[in-house]
């Protein structure tokens, strides 16, 4: 896979942290993003047991934590929660949403590819649609096993957003000629949701995993950064079909086919 030069990378760094600081003021707003019912929060307790337990006070860390829609989660299983991100909307809105709620939870800017904290700090890391984005993921993979604690846990929720299926390519081009036509925007400070699109893609196609984020790649690079048992879970049917409530026609075809799933990585005690 081709690698960019230093200065680029930084470059694209900056896109990526722009790209999400556009977009914390409508994150809420999204299905995907944050949780729109009881029957999706119980479905994401679900996978956050059966591969982490109940928290117990053990610390987590929630890289690319956004407006903490997980770092709530984990707080509710009774984890000491630390929230990490690097874009400044995100925090605020994180920080907000917590005192709102009266959630104990500390968010904290920060880069998940060189979090800054301490050896062996916590028992989980966790993050949501963050490793698509990583330029560098197997140093970053070497750093969460760093700042684990022996025996700790790393949960990966993500994605092959390159590489849909039938029915997600065709509800990709119905959506794009929707938004041609006008007949679809996207709420991101009035930009059209093409216009969205086509700053995503461009990151998309410039970061490590451009040729899609598979889980068996995933698998293999948390493997290579040290971690000792490596599973992958690809039942997230329950998430999934309390989402698709939520989403318009388009959207529900185009995540009809596309490969989620859910990789946990064990450091050796």
């Amino acid at each position: 896979m081709a690698r960019t030069t230093e200065g680029a990378n930084f470059s694209l760094r900056d896109e990526i942290k722009a790209y999400w600081s556009a977009r914390a003021a409508t994150f809420d707003e999204q299905p995907g993003h944050e949780i729109f019912s009881e029957e999706e929060r119980q479905a994401w307790r679900r996978l956050f047991m059966r591969h982490l337990g109940t928290g117990d006070g053990r610390k987590a860390l929630d890289l690319a934590s956004g407006t903490g829609v997980v770092s709530h989660l984990l707080d509710g299983l009774g984890f000491a929660v630390t929230g990490m991100d690097w874009a400044d909307p995100m925090l605020a809105l994180a920080r907000a949403k917590a005192k709102r709620n009266a959630r104990p939870i500390r968010f904290v800017m920060g880069d998940a590819e060189n979090t800054m904290e301490p050896d062996e700090t916590y028992d989980v890391i966790t993050n949501r649609h963050l490793v698509w984005t990583l330029v560098d993921p197997k140093a970053a993979f070497v750093e969460w096993h760093r700042v684990l604690k022996p025996g700790g846990k790393v949960l990966v929720v993500d994605g092959d957003f390159v590489n849909p299926g039938p029915v997600a390519q065709l509800a990709k081009k119905l959506a794009a000629l929707a938004a041609h036509l006008g007949l679809a925007r996207d709420k991101h400070h009035g930009a059209t949701t093409s216009d969205m699109a086509a700053t995503h893609q461009s990151i998309l196609s410039r970061v490590y995993f451009s040729q899609g984020a598979r889980a068996e790649a995933v698998a293999d690079l948390l493997k290579e950064a040290g971690f000792e048992t490596v599973v992958i879970d690809t039942d997230m049917r329950a998430i999934h079909k309390a989402q698709r409530k939520n989403f318009s026609l388009f959207k529900s075809l185009e995540r009809a086919t596309q490969h989620r799933y859910a990789v946990v990585a064990t450091k050796a005690k």
